[in-house]
Protein backbone atom coordinates (compact mmCIF):
# COMPACT_ATOMS: atom_id res chain seq x y z
CA UNK A 1 0.00 0.00 0.00
CA UNK A 2 2.62 2.92 1.08
CA UNK A 3 4.59 1.69 -2.18
CA UNK A 4 1.35 2.08 -4.54
CA UNK A 5 0.95 5.96 -2.42
CA UNK A 6 4.53 6.25 -3.36
CA UNK A 7 3.79 5.91 -6.88
CA UNK A 8 0.87 8.21 -6.99
CA UNK A 9 2.59 10.67 -5.11
CA UNK A 10 5.57 10.20 -7.96
CA UNK A 11 2.70 10.26 -10.61
CA UNK A 12 1.40 14.13 -8.78
CA UNK A 13 4.69 15.71 -8.86
CA UNK A 14 5.91 14.82 -12.34
CA UNK A 15 2.33 15.79 -13.34
CA UNK A 16 2.88 19.37 -11.34
CA UNK A 17 6.51 19.20 -12.62
CA UNK A 18 4.86 19.54 -16.34
CA UNK A 19 2.28 21.91 -15.18
CA UNK A 20 4.85 24.40 -14.02
CA UNK A 21 7.62 23.78 -17.15
CA UNK A 22 4.52 24.56 -19.11
CA UNK A 23 3.54 27.59 -16.71
CA UNK A 24 7.16 29.04 -17.59
CA UNK A 25 6.97 28.95 -21.08
CA UNK A 26 7.13 32.06 -22.38
CA UNK A 27 9.39 31.84 -25.23
CA UNK A 28 6.84 33.40 -28.04
CA UNK A 29 5.66 35.92 -25.96
CA UNK A 30 5.97 39.63 -26.69
CA UNK A 31 7.04 42.19 -26.79
CA UNK A 32 7.75 41.39 -30.42
CA UNK A 33 9.44 44.97 -31.22
CA UNK A 34 12.78 46.31 -29.91
CA UNK A 35 12.59 48.16 -26.84
CA UNK A 36 14.65 51.29 -26.29
CA UNK A 37 17.76 51.10 -24.60
CA UNK A 38 17.37 52.47 -21.06
CA UNK A 39 19.50 51.92 -18.02
CA UNK A 40 17.92 49.45 -16.87
CA UNK A 41 16.51 46.43 -18.81
CA UNK A 42 13.57 44.75 -17.12
CA UNK A 43 11.42 43.10 -18.79
CA UNK A 44 9.24 40.14 -17.44
CA UNK A 45 7.45 37.82 -20.12
CA UNK A 46 3.86 36.73 -18.64
CA UNK A 47 4.13 39.38 -15.86
CA UNK A 48 5.48 42.88 -16.55
CA UNK A 49 6.01 43.44 -20.75
CA UNK A 50 3.54 45.76 -21.31
CA UNK A 51 3.80 45.14 -24.97
CA UNK A 52 1.42 47.99 -26.82
CA UNK A 53 3.07 51.16 -25.45
CA UNK A 54 5.75 52.48 -26.93
CA UNK A 55 8.52 54.93 -26.47
CA UNK A 56 8.57 58.39 -24.24
CA UNK A 57 5.78 58.78 -21.96
CA UNK A 58 7.58 61.63 -19.72
CA UNK A 59 6.60 64.80 -21.09
CA UNK A 60 6.36 63.55 -24.70
CA UNK A 61 6.63 65.88 -28.12
CA UNK A 62 3.98 63.93 -29.64
CA UNK A 63 1.49 61.50 -28.90
CA UNK A 64 0.14 58.67 -31.57
CA UNK A 65 -2.24 56.34 -30.82
CA UNK A 66 -2.57 53.71 -33.64
CA UNK A 67 -4.66 51.13 -33.91
CA UNK A 68 -2.94 48.03 -32.55
CA UNK A 69 -2.52 45.47 -35.65
CA UNK A 70 0.15 48.03 -36.93
CA UNK A 71 2.16 47.61 -33.65
CA UNK A 72 4.98 45.46 -36.21
CA UNK A 73 5.82 48.99 -37.59
CA UNK A 74 6.20 51.42 -35.22
CA UNK A 75 10.01 50.56 -34.71
CA UNK A 76 10.68 51.36 -38.62
CA UNK A 77 8.06 54.44 -38.43
CA UNK A 78 9.44 56.09 -35.02
CA UNK A 79 12.75 56.10 -36.22
CA UNK A 80 12.25 57.17 -39.90
CA UNK A 81 9.71 59.85 -38.12
CA UNK A 82 12.45 61.09 -36.31
CA UNK A 83 14.79 61.06 -38.57
CA UNK A 84 12.48 62.98 -40.90
CA UNK A 85 11.92 65.35 -38.01
CA UNK A 86 14.54 65.79 -35.93
CA UNK A 87 12.80 68.17 -33.70
CA UNK A 88 10.96 65.70 -32.36
CA UNK A 89 12.75 63.17 -30.33
CA UNK A 90 10.52 61.93 -27.40
CA UNK A 91 7.47 59.98 -28.98
CA UNK A 92 4.63 58.38 -27.25
CA UNK A 93 2.73 55.65 -28.76
CA UNK A 94 0.01 53.65 -27.61
CA UNK A 95 -1.05 50.07 -30.13
CA UNK A 96 -4.66 48.82 -28.46
CA UNK A 97 -7.76 47.94 -30.00
CA UNK A 98 -8.75 51.26 -31.53
CA UNK A 99 -12.54 50.32 -29.79
CA UNK A 100 -10.26 50.84 -26.49
CA UNK A 101 -8.08 53.71 -27.61
CA UNK A 102 -11.66 55.84 -28.99
CA UNK A 103 -13.11 54.95 -25.23
CA UNK A 104 -9.73 56.55 -23.86
CA UNK A 105 -9.60 59.85 -25.95
CA UNK A 106 -13.38 59.84 -24.72
CA UNK A 107 -12.78 59.64 -21.22
CA UNK A 108 -9.42 61.17 -21.13
CA UNK A 109 -7.92 58.37 -19.24
CA UNK A 110 -6.75 54.43 -19.06
CA UNK A 111 -5.11 52.33 -16.64
CA UNK A 112 -3.35 49.43 -17.46
CA UNK A 113 -2.33 47.20 -14.46
CA UNK A 114 -1.73 49.74 -11.79
CA UNK A 115 -0.65 52.31 -13.99
CA UNK A 116 -3.34 55.34 -15.03
CA UNK A 117 -2.47 57.24 -18.51
CA UNK A 118 -4.03 60.52 -18.60
CA UNK A 119 -2.04 61.57 -21.89
CA UNK A 120 -3.80 62.92 -24.59
CA UNK A 121 -3.37 61.96 -28.74
CA UNK A 122 -2.22 64.22 -31.33
CA UNK A 123 -3.25 61.50 -33.52
CA UNK A 124 -5.49 58.40 -33.83
CA UNK A 125 -5.36 55.98 -36.19
CA UNK A 126 -8.13 53.12 -37.06
CA UNK A 127 -10.04 51.58 -39.62
CA UNK A 128 -12.07 54.06 -41.43
CA UNK A 129 -15.57 52.72 -40.02
CA UNK A 130 -14.34 53.92 -36.47
CA UNK A 131 -13.14 57.56 -37.69
CA UNK A 132 -16.45 57.71 -39.26
CA UNK A 133 -18.15 57.19 -36.19
CA UNK A 134 -16.40 60.30 -34.39
CA UNK A 135 -16.17 63.01 -36.66
CA UNK A 136 -16.58 65.59 -33.80
CA UNK A 137 -12.77 64.65 -32.85
CA UNK A 138 -10.63 65.44 -35.71
CA UNK A 139 -9.93 68.74 -37.78
CA UNK A 140 -8.37 66.71 -40.40
CA UNK A 141 -8.47 62.99 -41.42
CA UNK A 142 -6.31 61.14 -44.17
CA UNK A 143 -6.40 57.62 -45.41
CA UNK A 144 -2.75 56.01 -45.70
CA UNK A 145 -3.07 52.25 -45.75
CA UNK A 146 -5.08 49.48 -46.42
CA UNK A 147 -5.32 45.72 -45.43
CA UNK A 148 -7.40 42.65 -45.45
CA UNK A 149 -8.35 39.30 -43.46
CA UNK A 150 -6.23 36.04 -43.34
CA UNK A 151 -5.98 33.02 -41.33
CA UNK A 152 -3.18 32.14 -38.70
CA UNK A 153 -2.64 28.83 -38.48
CA UNK A 154 -0.47 26.72 -36.44
CA UNK A 155 2.59 26.06 -38.85
CA UNK A 156 2.52 23.20 -41.28
CA UNK A 157 -1.39 23.77 -40.93
CA UNK A 158 -1.24 20.46 -38.96
CA UNK A 159 -5.64 20.28 -38.95
CA UNK A 160 -5.77 21.15 -43.05
CA UNK A 161 -7.52 24.52 -42.69
CA UNK A 162 -8.32 25.54 -45.96
CA UNK A 163 -10.71 28.35 -45.86
CA UNK A 164 -13.22 30.32 -43.61
CA UNK A 165 -15.79 27.26 -44.01
CA UNK A 166 -13.85 24.89 -42.02
CA UNK A 167 -13.67 27.13 -39.06
CA UNK A 168 -17.25 26.07 -38.43
CA UNK A 169 -15.78 22.55 -37.33
CA UNK A 170 -16.47 21.02 -34.10
CA UNK A 171 -12.84 20.10 -33.88
CA UNK A 172 -11.23 23.06 -34.81
CA UNK A 173 -10.32 25.48 -31.86
CA UNK A 174 -10.73 29.23 -33.10
CA UNK A 175 -9.43 32.38 -31.46
CA UNK A 176 -11.92 35.25 -32.48
CA UNK A 177 -11.62 38.82 -31.76
CA UNK A 178 -14.74 39.41 -29.58
CA UNK A 179 -17.00 42.04 -31.62
CA UNK A 180 -17.74 43.93 -28.62
CA UNK A 181 -14.25 45.40 -28.47
CA UNK A 182 -12.73 45.19 -31.34
CA UNK A 183 -13.66 46.29 -34.41
CA UNK A 184 -12.27 43.18 -36.90
CA UNK A 185 -14.50 41.50 -35.39
CA UNK A 186 -17.71 42.64 -37.23
CA UNK A 187 -15.59 42.23 -40.10
CA UNK A 188 -14.65 38.79 -39.72
CA UNK A 189 -18.37 37.97 -39.14
CA UNK A 190 -18.75 39.55 -42.11
CA UNK A 191 -16.69 37.61 -43.96
CA UNK A 192 -17.95 34.17 -42.35
CA UNK A 193 -21.47 35.65 -43.91
CA UNK A 194 -20.07 36.05 -47.47
CA UNK A 195 -18.11 32.53 -47.07
CA UNK A 196 -21.31 30.29 -45.79
CA UNK A 197 -23.97 32.28 -45.17
CA UNK A 198 -25.90 33.44 -41.75
CA UNK A 199 -25.50 29.93 -40.69
CA UNK A 200 -21.80 30.22 -40.49
CA UNK A 201 -21.73 33.06 -38.93
CA UNK A 202 -24.09 31.36 -36.37
CA UNK A 203 -21.70 28.09 -35.72
CA UNK A 204 -18.55 29.88 -34.82
CA UNK A 205 -20.40 33.17 -33.14
CA UNK A 206 -22.99 31.34 -31.24
CA UNK A 207 -22.94 27.26 -31.23
CA UNK A 208 -18.72 27.21 -30.45
CA UNK A 209 -18.47 30.25 -28.44
CA UNK A 210 -20.76 28.01 -25.82
CA UNK A 211 -18.85 24.79 -26.38
CA UNK A 212 -15.66 26.72 -25.79
CA UNK A 213 -14.23 25.85 -28.96
CA UNK A 214 -13.98 29.63 -30.46
CA UNK A 215 -12.29 32.02 -27.90
CA UNK A 216 -13.50 35.54 -28.00
CA UNK A 217 -10.25 37.98 -27.36
CA UNK A 218 -10.00 41.12 -26.18
CA UNK A 219 -6.84 42.15 -28.12
CA UNK A 220 -6.65 39.76 -31.03
CA UNK A 221 -3.00 40.97 -32.13
CA UNK A 222 -1.13 40.00 -29.11
CA UNK A 223 -3.85 37.06 -27.62
CA UNK A 224 -4.20 34.90 -31.23
CA UNK A 225 -0.59 35.07 -32.17
CA UNK A 226 0.03 33.30 -28.75
CA UNK A 227 -2.51 30.81 -28.15
CA UNK A 228 -1.89 29.75 -31.65
CA UNK A 229 1.52 29.54 -31.04
CA UNK A 230 1.12 28.17 -27.96
CA UNK A 231 -0.74 25.11 -29.24
CA UNK A 232 -4.30 26.69 -27.43
CA UNK A 233 -5.94 27.38 -30.62
CA UNK A 234 -5.85 26.31 -34.48
CA UNK A 235 -6.82 28.90 -36.67
CA UNK A 236 -7.17 32.60 -35.79
CA UNK A 237 -8.86 34.86 -38.49
CA UNK A 238 -6.45 38.07 -38.30
CA UNK A 239 -5.28 40.84 -40.28
CA UNK A 240 -3.22 39.65 -43.42
CA UNK A 241 -0.10 42.42 -41.98
CA UNK A 242 -0.57 40.27 -38.71
CA UNK A 243 0.19 37.00 -39.61
CA UNK A 244 2.38 38.18 -42.31
CA UNK A 245 4.35 39.80 -39.42
CA UNK A 246 4.64 36.68 -37.24
CA UNK A 247 5.81 34.29 -40.19
CA UNK A 248 8.18 37.37 -40.85
CA UNK A 249 9.79 36.91 -37.50
CA UNK A 250 9.82 33.18 -38.22
CA UNK A 251 7.39 32.49 -35.26
CA UNK A 252 5.94 28.63 -35.52
CA UNK A 253 2.70 30.00 -37.73
CA UNK A 254 1.47 29.61 -41.19
CA UNK A 255 -0.87 32.34 -42.80
CA UNK A 256 -4.52 30.74 -45.13
CA UNK A 257 -5.42 33.30 -47.73
CA UNK A 258 -8.53 33.83 -48.13
CA UNK A 259 -10.19 34.56 -51.68
CA UNK A 260 -10.88 38.12 -52.76
CA UNK A 261 -15.05 37.06 -52.80
CA UNK A 262 -14.80 36.16 -48.89
CA UNK A 263 -12.52 39.07 -47.99
CA UNK A 264 -13.15 41.74 -46.61
CA UNK A 265 -10.94 45.09 -46.60
CA UNK A 266 -9.56 47.75 -44.83
CA UNK A 267 -8.72 51.51 -44.80
CA UNK A 268 -7.00 53.01 -42.23
CA UNK A 269 -7.23 56.47 -41.38
CA UNK A 270 -5.54 58.71 -39.86
CA UNK A 271 -6.99 62.04 -37.81
CA UNK A 272 -5.53 64.63 -36.53
CA UNK A 273 -7.26 65.52 -32.52
CA UNK A 274 -8.76 69.38 -33.00
CA UNK A 275 -7.60 69.96 -28.93
CA UNK A 276 -4.17 67.90 -30.00
CA UNK A 277 -1.78 69.01 -27.45
CA UNK A 278 1.20 69.66 -29.73
CA UNK A 279 -0.77 70.63 -32.40
CA UNK A 280 2.78 71.14 -35.25
CA UNK A 281 3.98 67.92 -34.30
CA UNK A 282 0.43 66.65 -34.99
CA UNK A 283 0.33 68.58 -38.07
CA UNK A 284 3.90 66.89 -39.49
CA UNK A 285 3.27 63.41 -38.51
CA UNK A 286 0.08 63.63 -40.66
CA UNK A 287 2.12 64.61 -43.65
CA UNK A 288 4.78 62.08 -42.80
CA UNK A 289 1.83 58.88 -42.58
CA UNK A 290 1.02 59.70 -46.62
CA UNK A 291 5.00 59.95 -47.48
CA UNK A 292 6.71 57.44 -49.56
CA UNK A 293 9.21 56.48 -46.46
CA UNK A 294 5.89 55.91 -44.18
CA UNK A 295 4.13 53.80 -47.17
CA UNK A 296 7.50 52.17 -47.71
CA UNK A 297 7.29 50.76 -44.52
CA UNK A 298 3.68 49.82 -44.60
CA UNK A 299 4.44 47.86 -47.31
CA UNK A 300 7.27 46.38 -45.56
CA UNK A 301 4.72 45.06 -43.27
CA UNK A 302 2.26 43.35 -45.38
CA UNK A 303 -0.22 46.25 -45.78
CA UNK A 304 -0.84 47.85 -49.03
CA UNK A 305 -1.06 51.80 -50.19
CA UNK A 306 -1.76 53.77 -52.96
Amino acid sequence: MKTYKKILFSMAALIALGNQVKAQDHRFDPPWNTPPESKVMFTVPGVDNVPDLFGDINDPQLVVFFAGNQFMCLDDMMAAFKKAYPQYQRVFAETLPPGILAKQIMGGSITIGNMRITLKPDVYTAGKNRTDQMPEYFSKTEAYAYNRLAIMVQKGNPKNIKGLKDLGQSAIRVSMPNPDFEGIGKRIEQAYVLAGTESLRKTIMEDKVKDSTTYLTQIHHRQSPMRIMYGRSDAAPVWYSEAYYQVMIKHPVDMVEIPSDQNINATYVAGQLKNAPHAQAARDFMDFLVSPTAKAIYRKYGFTTK
